[in-house]
């Protein structure tokens, strides 16, 4: 009776759910290393860090895990540096697309962005390109 053992089918659903819990946990980590550069480690007087950290708790993300995505980025811990980076493109019809990322390898972040706009009939604009068309049409 091929397919029918109990144990597997937990296996695979505890492993689907873990991952996207992994991933909500990754993202959150990120805004919390980008509210502590922007504000400094103290919940107390960082109000982006205060929201961020209600934020983890609602999506039930260890205590320590905020902790040490804290430490992170405070520098505290190993320096994993991320940075938020503006990319402009044009989608389908010759539309503006701003987009802001969140990452630690800019180089990764471009390929990917480039790889999703192709797939969607998009493509990049040179830097500050589509910038200066929205600003000026908004003149």
């Amino acid at each position: 009776m091929a397919g029918h053992s109990k144990w597997a089918n937990i296996k695979h659903k505890k492993g689907k759910a873990d991952a996207q819990r992994g991933k909500v946990f990754t993202k959150i980590g990120r805004e919390i290393a980008i509210a502590v550069r922007e504000g400094g480690p103290d919940p107390a007087t960082n109000g982006k860090l205060r929201d961020v950290i209600a934020k983890a708790k609602a999506s039930n993300m260890p205590n320590d895990n905020i902790q040490r995505s804290i430490k992170k980025a405070s520098g505290e811990m190993d320096n994993l540096v991320y940075e938020e980076i503006t990319y402009e493109g044009y989608a389908a019809g010759g539309v503006a697309v701003v987009v802001e990322v969140v990452t630690d390898n800019r180089n990764r972040a471009a390929s990917e962005l480039r790889h999703i706009l192709t797939r969607t009939a998009a493509r990049l604009a040179p830097q500050a390109q589509s910038a200066t068309s929205l600003i000026s049409r908004a003149c």
